[in-house]
Order: C-alpha cells, then structure tokens, then sequence
C-alpha cells in the first residue's frame, strides 16, 4: 500500500464569507465529498474512471491528493482536471498541499508551501479550488515548540499568498500535533495562526484517537472549521480505520455543531479498508445520505 507521503504530492463564496462571521455560515448539504486518497491506487492507474464511478456511487465533491511535486492534478492540467471533474457533476472545493521542507532525494519539492508557491496557488485557482490544505508534517517537519512555531509562521505567510488569489489555506490535523511538549501542545500553537489567514480541516479520527473532543474545540474556537474529514474508528483495541457509521465516533452529535464549527465541506476518508475502497465509500456514503444530511 502507498503511504500518504508518497501521494501528498470560485472564489466568490469565499469572499461572501469574509463578510460574514464563519460562526453564522452553515455548510451546503448538497455535497458529500471524498478524499482521494481513499481511492489513491485507481486514481493513478484511470483517474477518469474512477471519477466516473465515485459519481455514479453518488459523491458529487473531492478533496484532490496529489498536486505536490509533479505539479499537475492526477497528471492533468488544472484545466484539463477541471473539465473532467465538470463531465462528471463534480466540484473540488479544496486539495491537499505539503510544507516543503522536507527534501526529496536531497532536492527541494515544487507546488509546496516553500517552493514555488505562487504557481501552486495560481494552479489551484485554476482547477476552481477554494481551500488549499497543509496535509501533513513529516517527522523532519515536527520536532520543538520552536519549530511548530516556524511551521506556524509559513503557513501565516503561505495564507496571505493564498487570500491575494481569493483562496483560503487550511491545516489538516493528525494525532502528533495533541501530543503535549513542556505542557503545551503543538496544535494549539498552529492555532495561533491569523485566523484569517489560516483555518482548519479538522480530522475527526485524529483529534478523537488524540483523546480530544471535536466539540471543545468547536466552542474555544468557532468558526475555524471549514472543512471535515469524516473519517471513523472501528470498536477494537488497535482504533482502526472503518467505514462511516461503522465505528465508535459520534457523527451526528458532531453534525449538531456544524454552524458553531463553521463547516463548508467534509470529505468521507478511509485510508485503508478491508476490501474494494469503493465498497467501503459506498456504505460510508449510504450512512451519510440516511443520518447526516
């Protein structure tokens, strides 16, 4: 199985929503999107294909996976990618974006937030994205309280390139960032981020498995949760990934406090599954339709 590593390769709501505190915003229930990455294998062997099947299962939004370093959208042009998404009913409201600090076979990877920005924002605004996302901090990109708040810094300055397009940049959690240094922990100093600047895709299998509550963090911080990844924890010791509806995570509490959240879109992610992801998505997405939206 490839790891995420290896793949973490419209603008007028936006604005609207600048005007308007993200508290008051409620999502659009018209859309159920799904990570890429869930499908990552058949996204690199038939892009189209699979696209056309994820809509015919009934997703109509994804989130993209694979834009950094080969700066192109699953080997297409944003342009290209955009038409396709367009020949199958579906948007890609937001996509997934690396640091860049960390080298790749001692050379610096382009469309990151460190090098060569500018062409990945240009390209994103091209592909109709809204929301660009930090995906991941490798183990290189971690380390201190001090290096989290040089991360924090880039993802200030990353944002400010991204607002000057129209576009709005977001940090996608896992579980490193709960784990406390000196009494502090490394999330909350990526919280501290401008907030105009810097939102949050919340994962809510990560924060959960970290041991924090979605909901406390939706009341320190209202609004500053656009994007979701809907993903759950199956019931057993090892905390495994399951499909949606299938697992131990409180969905529709969770839901109850979109509006306080500030959620605009959520994606359904299972990073691995035990047979056909598209099995998979397909029971996620059928207990999404029935008790979520």
């Amino acid at each position: 199985m490839l790891s995420r590593r290896s793949f973490l390769a419209s603008s007028a709501l936006l604005s609207a929503g600048l005007l308007v505190s993200p508290s008051l915003l409620a999502y659009n229930k018209r859309y159920i999107g799904l990570q890429l990455y869930t499908v990552r294998e058949a996204m690199a062997k038939d892009p189209a294909g699979t696209l056309a099947q994820l809509a015919k299962i009934g997703y109509n939004s994804v989130e993209g996976a694979t834009y950094t370093g080969s700066q192109q959208f699953y080997g297409m042009t944003p342009q290209a990618f955009a038409a396709l998404l367009k020949q199958n009913g579906l948007i890609m409201p937001s996509s997934h974006y690396r640091l860049g600090e960390e080298m790749a076979n001692g050379a610096p990877v382009p469309g990151t937030m460190l090098h060569d920005w500018d062409r990945a924002v240009d390209d994103a605004a091209a592909a109709g994205v809204k929301y660009m996302v930090c995906a991941y901090l490798s183990e290189a990109e971690r380390g201190t309280l001090d290096h989290y708040k040089y991360v924090a810094d880039q993802l200030n300055k990353a944002g400010e390139r991204c607002q000057k397009a129209g576009l709005q940049l977001c940090y996608h959690n896992h579980d490193f960032e709960f784990k406390a240094q000196n009494g502090q922990l490394p999330y909350d100093l990526l919280l501290a981020t401008d907030k105009k600047l810097v939102q949050m895709e919340l994962d809510l299998y990560w924060v959960t498995k970290a041991g924090h509550d979605p909901l406390a963090l939706f009341k320190q911080h209202p609004g500053r949760f656009p994007l979701w990844h809907v993903k759950d924890m199956d019931k057993t010791l090892q905390q495994a990934f399951t499909e949606v509806g299938n697992g131990s995570i409180d969905f529709k509490k969770i839901f109850a406090h979109a509006k306080e959240a500030g959620l605009q879109y959520f994606f359904v992610e299972q990073d691995a599954t035990p047979g056909s992801p598209f099995d998979s998505v397909t029971e996620s997405i059928d207990y999404i339709k029935k008790n979520l939206v």
